[in-house]
C-alpha cells in the first residue's frame, strides 16, 4: 500500500508552510529517521524526518512551492515491496489519494488528513490508503461492505466508535468511496441513531453574504477594509507594496486577537539601579575564561531582568498562571519569554525554570536563542508556551512603552532604558540611575492587586539584586 506524506503541522498555530527544499528526489530509498524536506513555517525553518520506510514514489509539491496547507498532500512513498514505477497522483487538485497504475480501482482515496493524523514535533505526517472492497462505488456513494462483513474505516473513526459504543456496521460513510471517517461516527452518535446524516448537506448551504466594510469616517479607514479601499486612501504611486510573509501575518493575526479578547491593563515602577550596575560589574570581573581566552559570561542588564521574573512569579504564586477559558493554569515553574527582534518580526524564545537558572546561565542561553532566532533555527518548543515575557527597548533610549500580552500567557514586562534622573533620599536630592518598566496585565487572571504584587516583588529584586544569588 502506498504511504501519503502531508504537509505536517510543526506548531499548534501552523496553518501552512512554504516546501523550502526536498532532501530526497523521486527515486530515492526512505529509512525511518532520514530527512526528507526543509519546511519554512511562520517562525523557522525545519527539517522533517521519516517515519516509514521505503521509496519516494513521487513529489506532488515540488521545492520552493509557498503557502501549502497543513494536512495537503505532498509526496508519497512506495512501501516496500510496491513497485515505484506504478505509483501516480490520481487527478484532482493534489490532495487526493495516490494510486497504482494498474489497478485504478483497488485503491480508496483516505479520509481527509486531519481525521486521521495527528502532527508530530518535527515529524512528517503519513496515512496509509487502505484497499477498498468490491463494487466500491465512486465519488463517495455508500460503500458495501466487503467480505466477510468488513467495514471500511479510518483509524480514528473506530478509535471513537469503540469509545462510544457505536456499532460501525450500521453508520452510513461520507468519505471517499464510502469510508467511515471520524465526523460520521461522530454524527451518529450526537442524532442517537445508527445513520449519521450526510455532512455535505451543510457544506452544500449558500454562504450567508459578507457584510460590507463600514463606511470610512473622516480623516481615516476603518478595519476590515479590501485592499483597493485602503488603495483609494493615496495617491497611485506614492507608495510600495511589501507581500507579507508568514510570520508578519502570524504576529498581525495573535496580537490582534490579544486586544480584541485580553483585558490588558497597565502598572508602571520606576526601578533603581545602582546597586545591581555595582554587581554586575563585579561579576562580570569575576568570570572564568574559556579555552580561547574569552570570558565564560557577560551579563546584561536584561539577564537581571529575566532572573528577577522569574523569581517574582515564583514568590507571587497567584500570578503564575495563563487562561485556560473555563480555568487557571497555574504553574510551579517560572517560564518568562524574552522578546528578541529579528528582521521583519520577532521570536519570544522561553527560558524554562527561570527561578533555579544562575545569571550566567541565563545570559549564555538567551545568547544562543538570539543566534538561532535571527538565523530562523528555532525549535517550536523552544519558543511556544510560558506565562510572562519580557520586551526591553532600552538600547533604543526608549524610556517608557507599553506592550501587547503574547497569547496565551497572562503578562508581559515592558523596559525602558536606565538613564540618570534626579530624586529626593533622606530629604535631599540625589541624582540615582532608574529604569521604568511597565507590566501589561491579562484582567482574566491578573486583577489590580494581584498584578502590584508581582510587579512589587520585582521592583524589590531589581533594587536589591543580592537576593538573586541566593
Amino acid at each position: 500500500m502506498p504511504i501519503n506524506v502531508l504537509m505536517p503541522a510543526l506548531s499548534p498555530t501552523m496553518e501552512k508552510g512554504n516546501l523550502a527544499k526536498w532532501l530526497k528526489k523521486e527515486g530515492d530509498a526512505v529509512k525511518s529517521g532520514d530527512v526528507l524536506a526543509e519546511i519554512e513555517t511562520d517562525k523557522a525553518t525545519m527539517e522533517v524526518e521519516a517515519i516509514d520506510e521505503g521509496v519516494l514514489a513521487k513529489i506532488v509539491v515540488p521545492e520552493g512551492t509557498a503557502d501549502v496547507p497543513v494536512n495537503d498532500l505532498i509526496a508519497v512513498i512506495a512501501a516496500e515491496g510496491e513497485d515505484p514505477s506504478s505509483v501516480q497522483a490520481a487527478g484532482g487538485n493534489g490532495k487526493a489519494a495516490l494510486e497504482p497504475k494498474s489497478e485504478p480501482q483497488s485503491a480508496a482515496a483516505p479520509a481527509p488528513a486531519d481525521q486521521n493524523t495527528t502532527p508530530g514535533g518535527g515529524h512528517m505526517s503519513y496515512e496509509r490508503v487502505n484497499e477498498a472492497p468490491e463494487g466500491a462505488q465512486p465519488g463517495g456513494s455508500p460503500q458495501p461492505q466487503g467480505a466477510g462483513g468488513r467495514v471500511f474505516a479510518s483509524p480514528l473513526a473506530r478509535r471513537i466508535a469503540k469509545q462510544e459504543g457505536v456499532d460501525l456496521a450500521a453508520v452510513e460513510g461520507s468519505g471517499p468511496h464510502g469510508r467511515i471517517i471520524a465526523r460520521d461516527v461522530q454524527a451518529a452518535k450526537a442524532s442517537g441513531g445508527t445513520k449519521a446524516p450526510a455532512p455535505q448537506a451543510a457544506a452544500e448551504a449558500p454562504k450567508a453574504a459578507a457584510p460590507a466594510p463600514k463606511a470610512a469616517p473622516a480623516g481615516g479607514a476603518p478595519a476590515g477594509l479590501t485592499v483597493d479601499q485602503v488603495r483609494g486612501f493615496y495617491a497611485k504611486g506614492s507608495y510600495e507594496e511589501v507581500p507579507l510573509d508568514g510570520m508578519r501575518k502570524t504576529i498581525a493575526k495573535r496580537l490582534t486577537e490579544a486586544m480584541q479578547v485580553a483585558p490588558h491593563f497597565y502598572l508602571t515602577v520606576d526601578c533603581e539601579l545602582d546597586a545591581l550596575m555595582k554587581l554586575r560589574e563585579t561579576l562580570n570581573g569575576s568570570a572564568g575564561k574559556d579555552k580561547d581566552g574569552k570570558p565564560a559570561f557577560k551579563l546584561s542588564v536584561n539577564d537581571f531582568v529575566i532572573k528577577a521574573m522569574g523569581l517574582a512569579l515564583t514568590r507571587v504564586p497567584a500570578a503564575n498562571a495563563v487562561w485556560a477559558e473555563d480555568r487557571v493554569l497555574r504553574f510551579k515553574q517560572a517560564e518568562v519569554g524574552v522578546a528578541v527582534a529579528i528582521d521583519g518580526g520577532l521570536f519570544t524564545p522561553v527560558i524554562r525554570r527561570a527561578e533555579e537558572k544562575t545569571l550566567s546561565t541565563i545570559s549564555n542561553e538567551m545568547k544562543d536563542f538570539a543566534a538561532r532566532a535571527r538565523a530562523k533555527k528555532l525549535k517550536p518548543e523552544e519558543y511556544q508556551g510560558g506565562v510572562t515575557s519580557v520586551s526591553n527597548l532600552g538600547m533604543f533610549g526608549i524610556k517608557h512603552f507599553t506592550a501587547v500580552i503574547n497569547p496565551p500567557q497572562s503578562s508581559i514586562l515592558a523596559v525602558g532604558a536606565g538613564e540618570k534622573r534626579v530624586v529626593v533620599k533622606d530629604g535631599a536630592p540625589a541624582v540615582v540611575q532608574v529604569m521604568t518598566a511597565t507590566l501589561s496585565c491579562d484582567h482574566r487572571v491578573l486583577d489590580g492587586a494581584l498584578g502590584a504584587e508581582l510587579i512589587a516583588a520585582f521592583k524589590g529584586l531589581i533594587e536589591n539584586p543580592m537576593g538573586m544569588l541566593v
